[in-house]
């Protein structure tokens, strides 16, 4: 696949001229959306407040009788790193508002699948919970909300996913995105919903003087942004500045040391330093590890790492899951092998074109593992790709990622309505969906899927951009340059951290581990030289002959035996 390099559009800074900060990061800011300098405060007073929530006030009704009736609350969650965090952050909040019994339960995705199903129901009855609340889910579960009621539980609802034509009749429902919410942040993800309304139950115990009553002290509800922040990163939500603020303040807290025993813990065995935390890291070295335990076995495993208060505890269960995460690598890998053949088959069959929107099965596959396979034949070939795995009975599951230009969960609505037949259910977001069929009906979904792919997509939207924020000066090419973008964040999806682009003059290229190119590059004309780095490339390509490349890269801070030292981290490369 090729990738061409674009520049982003410079945007309007004269807002931002009056402030002092410089001018590269004032056209970074404005060519991602920013016009004031308000929009940059990260403090938690920027806050969007929590009765812009549609329901909110009923959910905090619901939750708040069970709290003082001292009545049997659980947690039904999701099998994700959101779902994850969203159900410990609940747990860990009733528990410290002095809630009686509470207790989670996460529905085994190759015995149950996604979210509040009659099944699960019946599971939780044997608890004989007075009230469920559900984290991340539930937006779609009519039938396991009846079901519940029917068993005499009461049902709130919180969830982030888009809903359908038909709402659950759930005792409250809390979602940014229900039609007549007005919550300006449509972009919370799951963990941030719970964390406003565990915020808003906070405030009403505390007008019922319960935490006085009770002679129990009012939790800080900063002491869960850990967890919002880990939860908002790894589910890839839009960094808008509510988000931000989110996020920043988790950071802060991660930094200071002042998170979760289990988050430390999950960092430890990542190799990552919390002093030196980033937005990135949550995605990259935290997240994947928690999801490894949803993806293989039972997310329980990861709740409870994130639950416990014990650092033994805690570092004992984030090397099972780190043990998991090195297992769900050898699969994905294997995976990836297969995938790719299937794909070169399927270029022959069809005289060297690929579908617009892809479609990839194996019986063999694991189910846990088709998203992280059809994110990574996604980036690879840049088209909408959905993976599918057996899941018995003769049905098969699917997850789908998409890229710019087509809604996901809008084009699978789209093939519903055309081929009622064809899906047996679905659900998702713009970029990212999953679905059940009946196998048998593959092949009339592959060409369905790819049809609607044809209607949005056109050959140019299928040619991989990378976005670049432009040249840097010599006298921007800094260390100093490089900490002020890194604590200019935090950076990620829709609002992205800053790449450039440039001209160099290779002096030297080798290979270290198994696909990293170390490369000692320098400014053309200046004399001046920099260590770089490129992971993955294509050893059929690298090193090369060639004494010239263009690069897009971005400024990173390389620690090395006690030496801080600038260095760029390459994401794209071509000989000159």
């Amino acid at each position: 696949m090729n990738k061409r390099i674009v520049r982003r559009p410079a945007g309007d800074s004269g807002a931002l001229s009056g402030t002092d900060l410089p001018p590269l990061l004032q056209r970074i800011y404005s060519s991602r959306g920013i016009r004031r300098p308000e929009e940059l405060d990260r403090s938690l007073k920027v806050l969007h407040p929590y009765h812009c929530l549609q329901d909110i006030d009923r959910a905090v009704e619901e939750i708040g009788a069970s709290v003082v009736g001292g009545e049997r609350i659980l947690v039904v969650g999701d099998f994700d790193c959101d779902g994850a965090t969203s159900s410990a952050l609940a747990v860990l909040a009733l528990r410290a508002m002095g809630a009686a019994w509470v207790d989670f339960l996460v529905p085994n995705r190759f015995e149950y699948g996604y979210g509040l199903s009659r099944e699960i129901v019946a599971v939780a009855a044997q608890q004989h919970p007075h009230l469920l609340i559900t984290v991340d889910n539930g937006i779609s579960s009519i039938d396991g909300v009846a079901a519940a009621r029917e068993a005499g539980m009461r049902v709130v609802v919180t969830d982030h996913h888009l809903p359908g034509e038909e709402l659950p009749a759930a005792q409250a429902l809390v979602n940014p995105n229900r039609a007549d919410c007005n919550f300006p942040s449509k972009h919370t993800c799951g963990v941030g919903v719970i964390f406003y309304v565990m915020s808003a139950l906070r405030r009403w115990l505390e007008a019922r003087g319960w935490f006085a009553d009770q002679g129990i002290p009012m939790p800080n509800m900063a002491d869960f942004l850990d967890l919002v922040a880990l939860g908002t990163v790894a589910d890839v939500v839009a960094l808008d500045q509510n988000n931000r603020a989110l996020v920043e303040q988790g950071l802060r807290r991660i930094r200071a040391r002042r998170a979760r025993p289990g988050l430390l813990a999950l960092l430890e065995v990542a190799g990552r330093n919390p002093a030196q935390l980033v937005a990135a890291d949550l995605g990259f070295a935290v997240g994947p590890r928690l999801n490894a335990a949803g993806r293989l076995e039972d997310m329980a495993i990861g709740i409870r790492c994130l639950l416990t208060d014990d650092p033994d505890e805690a570092r004992r269960a984030a090397t099972e899951l780190d043990a998991l995460n090195r297992q769900r690598r050898e699969i994905e890998q294997d995976m990836q092998q297969q995938a790719l053949a299937a794909l070169e088959a399927m270029s022959l069959d069809d005289q060297g074109e690929l579908p617009y929107g892809v479609c990839l099965f194996d019986e063999s596959w694991h189910e846990g593992v088709i998203g992280i396979l059809a994110s990574r034949i996604k980036e690879r070939l840049h088209r909408p790709v959905i993976a599918f795995a057996d899941a018995g009975r003769g049905q098969i599951k699917g997850s789908a990622r998409s890229i710019p230009g087509l809604h996901i969960r809008d084009a699978l609505d789209a093939v519903a309505a055309r081929h009622p037949e064809v899906l047996s259910k679905f659900g998702g977001h713009a970029m990212a969906a999953g679905m059940t069929l009946h196998r048998d009906q593959l092949e009339t979904f592959r060409q369905a899927f790819d049809a609607e792919a044809r209607r949005h997509l056109d050959a140019a939207a299928l040619e991989a951009r990378l976005e670049s924020d432009g040249e840097l000066k010599r006298e921007e090419l800094t260390l100093e340059m490089a900490v002020l973008l890194r604590n200019a964040g935090p950076w990620g999806q829709q609002f992205p951290e800053p790449r450039f682009d440039g001209c160099f003059e290779l002096l030297q290229q080798r290979i270290v581990g198994q696909r990293h190119l170390k490369l000692v590059v320098q400014l053309p004309g200046t004399g001046f030289c920099l260590d770089a780095i490129a992971f993955n490339v294509d050893l059929d390509v690298w090193p090369s002959s060639a004494d010239r490349a263009r690069l897009a890269y971005r400024l990173d801070i390389n620690q090395f035996r006690g030496k801080t030292s600038l260095q760029l981290v390459v994401d794209h490369l071509e000989p000159l």
